[in-house]
């Protein structure tokens, strides 16, 4: 009698502790971006400028094609990213994923010394929060310069911390899925 006691307060434990309503949150991992291609369009015509990356093996062997492109001064245009992991087959569009999970990413936009002043971005994109996401930009040039414009995609970034939401990524955190740097010039 006293066995079966025991045996049923042992079963009975190890139902109770061995059930976790708390399942962990799924890992979203980085994406894997193979091709960056940010379609500058000018407001009221002109000729698109397309700033483009491509690094088909991925990280390590060889190196990335990247082409710059050419501002005209005293212009705004519309600016639109599209990410591409080529590495699958067929292709698998990033863009489609970043924009469904907007609050786990943002893009960052930064010059070098050459370009600072030469043109003004806004992000015209938001999440579910209504925070910034930056697919979707306006940039106005604003002076001649030329120099290295830097888009950075940020996964999981601090969307609350100071400056973030307005672009800086000084205290953004998370982790960087693609940095790159194009050369441009404001004519």
């Amino acid at each position: 009698m006293k066995l079966t006691k025991y045996a049923w307060l042992l079963l009975v434990s190890f139902f109770i502790f061995s059930c976790d309503p708390d399942d962990p949150d799924p890992i979203n991992e980085e994406e894997v971006i193979t091709r960056v291609t940010y379609q500058l369009t000018p407001v009221g015509g002109g000729a698109n400028v397309n700033l483009n990356f491509s690094d088909p093996d991925g990280d390590g062997g060889t190196a990335p094609v990247i082409t710059g492109g050419t501002l005209a001064a005293g212009k705004t245009y519309t600016g639109k990213l599209t990410l591409l992991n080529e590495a699958a087959n067929p292709d698998e569009d990033i863009t489609t994923e970043i924009e469904e999970e907007g609050e786990d990413h943002q893009f960052f936009f930064s010059v070098s010394s050459g370009l600072e002043g030469a043109f003004e971005l806004a992000y015209t994109d938001a999440d579910a929060k209504g925070n910034p996401i930056g697919l979707t930009t306006e940039l106005t040039t604003v002076k001649a310069g030329s120099g290295t414009f830097r888009i950075t995609l940020r996964h999981l970034p601090n969307k609350s911390a100071s400056g973030v939401k307005n672009g800086d990524i000084t205290n953004a955190g998370g982790e960087t899925d693609v940095e790159v740097d194009f050369p441009v010039t404001v004519l």
